[in-house]
């Protein structure tokens, strides 16, 4: 699905500044400086209304937590971190999703919950073949896996995956039926240069320039910088990359892509931070690292979603 450029970019190219960004809760609609950004970029504050409880997002999507087990663990440790997530009451209104590495993802499959959904961690460009080391899409699918993840900042960064690549691996994937977590994030010192909206606009046009569909994909946003480093993004922080995120979506595909496509943020979420986090509107779930080992941690990330269960 190709994207025509808009002036969105230029509109945002202040990016994120290096003193602290103010807060989008506290712009309104007559704040001259914020609709100097975009008129769009703002949060709709709503009058009060007789009680009832909903759950405050965004977008339309069902709340999505998945835990990328990188390359960690062993079959022992897997055992254990199995049997503790098939003994963890986790809240229904979550798709919960878990990445073990490629050689355990068959034991994974045959001794975990239903509830819970597998996904790879990486896979190859097109269909398998003569590529020594790599994981096709029809090997995931054979194992029964539903989700990828694409576009991490270790593949991005240390193996050095680009981003136009990584848009034509999400359209293979799509093709074949197989679920993408699509990341994107910015680097340390691209957040402090202004850039993160430029960044994050150019990774997530290179997937939209290749996808078919938007109907089975969720961002990642992921800054680079807060990604195993037990920094994290602030909610506001994190909150306003998801707006700019969701808004280039309305702009740039459709507003219903924008609505029904799910955003969630990743970078050191613990069972500390995600309640806080899960609170902001623009962020419809987590992906979660380190832990995601932790079955009872894992389990207070999924269930964070009791957090945008709010008095409307």
């Amino acid at each position: 699905m190709a994207v025509t450029s808009t002036s969105l970019v230029s509109q945002l190219s202040i990016g994120l500044r290096r003193h602290p960004s103010p807060k989008l809760d506290s712009f309104t609609s007559t704040n001259p400086f914020f609709d100097a950004i975009h008129p769009n970029l703002r949060l709709s504050i709503s009058s009060p209304k007789p009680s009832r409880t909903v759950i405050a997002m965004a977008g339309s999507g069902k709340f999505f937590v998945g835990g990328n087990w990188k390359c960690n663990g062993t079959k022992d440790s897997i055992s254990k971190l199995i049997s503790d997530l098939n003994n963890a009451k986790l809240e229904p209104d979550v798709d919960v999703v878990v990445a073990p590495p490629f050689v355990y993802i068959d034991q994974v499959k045959t001794s975990i919950t239903d509830r819970i959904e597998i996904s790879g961690q990486n896979s190859w460009v097109g269909k398998g073949g003569a590529f020594t080391g790599e994981i096709s899409v029809e090997q995931l699918k054979d194992l029964g896996c539903k989700w990828v993840i694409l576009g991490h900042s270790e593949r991005r960064h240390v193996i050095g995956e680009k981003d136009e690549f990584i848009g034509k691996k999400a359209a293979y994937a799509l093709s074949e039926g197989l679920g993408v977590i699509a990341c994107i994030g910015e680097l340390l010192e691209e957040r402090e240069a202004g850039k993160t909206f430029d960044v994050c606009f150019q990774q997530l046009k290179a997937y939209a320039d290749a996808v078919p569909s938007w109907d089975n994909i969720v961002i990642a946003y992921e800054p680079v910088w807060a990604i195993g480093t037990g920094k994290v993004a602030s909610p506001e922080q994190a909150q306003e990359v998801h707006l700019a995120l969701r808004d280039w979506l309305k702009n740039n595909v459709s507003a219903e892509v924008a609505s029904k496509t799910r955003i969630i943020y990743g970078g050191s979420v613990n069972g500390g931070n995600s309640a806080d986090l899960a609170k902001k509107e623009d962020i419809d779930g987590f992906l979660v690292g380190g832990a995601s080992l932790k079955g009872p941690e894992f389990a207070t990330i999924v269930n964070s979603v009791t957090s945008k269960k709010v008095t409307a």
